[in-house]
């Protein structure tokens, strides 16, 4: 008994390694795209355009692309002209009044204000005064302000053709991650059709624990669902596949839903474990139906498909659900109820709304 602390951290260590790697993997592409930016606003600026130290070129280049796809083009353009924007007033400022604690507050308060002036963003309005900060305290050359300044609309450019240049993978991760969701939805499912049947308090109490750990998954295909919108609204190259990926765009809600209703189904399993209350064994066959269900849907999903193929499968466990017998226990006929929630929230992948999918249903049984 005294392990199972260290085993548990030990996984958890294990788990938190993995998410690290992943994301880490999930990101590889922008931090290359990143990295290959920088290195060619260098040499713009340098080799081709000759100057000395173009250091506001892979900055601008860098902050522009950042590491994610949410309004990157609105992003480069806010930080190219922020950029330009505090580089140039400080430069030319430091060359009028030199350098010192008053210089910076006026230089800062201007950069800041014309930002503001031109209708920017908070970044926009950041990079301004950032910018004119560095340039009045660590680069105060007032010889170099066009350089300077020419050297952020380097980066800029950069970034702006960078950006429009994105790979199929922001375009896959919401089927894919979708999928990956039904599938869980799918082990929860058998899993309490087995606690159903055995009854054993650990195992429902683990299972519990586990439908409880899932709302990472939803956040994650929110993520990949935005992401896969703001690749196509970048890319010119990419805006063919706005049509799919806004129909798989559409599956988070009811995915978001049919999630939900699974973990109050294995919380109401686990309730009937832990106070030792039967469950009907059809209810346990019904859960491990809508298991194979999910599992067909999630393939589905994965080959980029509406699940309309495993709607026929669901409509067999929705049918079912008004066929078998009644129990006077609260707890049992919660179960029932919920795994019609489920399958009313998994027939709205299949390209049903929600009426159709609750008029789907027969009347449950008296």
């Amino acid at each position: 008994m005294e392990t199972r602390p260290l085993d548990r951290m030990f996984s958890r260590g294990r788990t938190s390694a993995r998410f690290r790697v992943a994301r880490l993997r999930s990101k590889s592409w922008q931090i290359g795209q990143c990295a290959l930016a920088a290195g060619v606003a260098w040499y713009l600026a340098s080799d081709v355009f000759g100057h000395q130290t173009p250091f506001f070129a892979p900055i601008a280049a860098v902050v522009s692309l950042g590491t994610s796809y949410g309004q990157r083009l609105r992003r480069v353009v806010e930080v190219t002209l922020g950029v330009a924007i505090g580089v140039l007033l400080a430069d030319l400022i430091v060359a009028q009044v030199g350098t010192g604690a008053w210089q910076l507050t006026l230089i800062v308060a201007l950069a800041m204000s014309t930002a503001f002036l031109l209708d920017g963003g908070q970044l926009f309005v950041t990079q301004a005064a950032v910018q004119s900060i560095v340039v009045s305290t660590l680069l105060p050359d007032p010889s170099q302000g066009l350089t300077r300044w020419t050297d952020a609309l380097i980066g800029g450019a950069v970034a702006l053709v960078a950006a429009t240049v994105v790979p199929a993978a922001p375009l896959r991760r919401p089927r894919e991650q979708a999928a990956v969701v039904m599938r869980k939805i799918a082990t929860l499912l058998r899993a309490a059709g087995e606690v159903m049947v055995d009854g054993e308090v650990d195992q429902a109490l683990e299972l519990l624990a586990d439908a409880r750990s899932t709302d990472y998954l939803i956040r994650e295909l929110q993520d990949a669902a935005a992401e896969g919108l703001s690749v196509v609204a970048s890319s010119p190259f990419r805006i063919r596949h706005k049509g799919n990926l806004r129909r798989m765009v559409e599956l988070v809600d009811p995915l978001d839903r049919a999630l939900r209703s699974t973990r109050v189904l294995v919380r109401q399993t686990a309730v009937a474990a832990y106070h030792r209350r039967p469950v009907p064994n059809s209810y346990s066959q019904l859960a491990i139906d809508l298991a194979e269900a999910v599992d067909l849907a999630a393939e589905e999903l994965a080959a980029d498909r509406m699940a309309v193929a495993a709607r026929s499968a669901l409509l067999a466990v929705g049918n079912a659900t008004g066929q078998v017998e009644r129990t006077e226990l609260l707890t049992a006929e919660v179960v029932l109820a919920q795994l019609r929630s489920v399958v009313v929230d998994l027939l709205m992948l299949t390209g049903l709304d929600q009426i159709e999918s609750t008029d789907a249903l027969p009347p449950p049984p008296r």
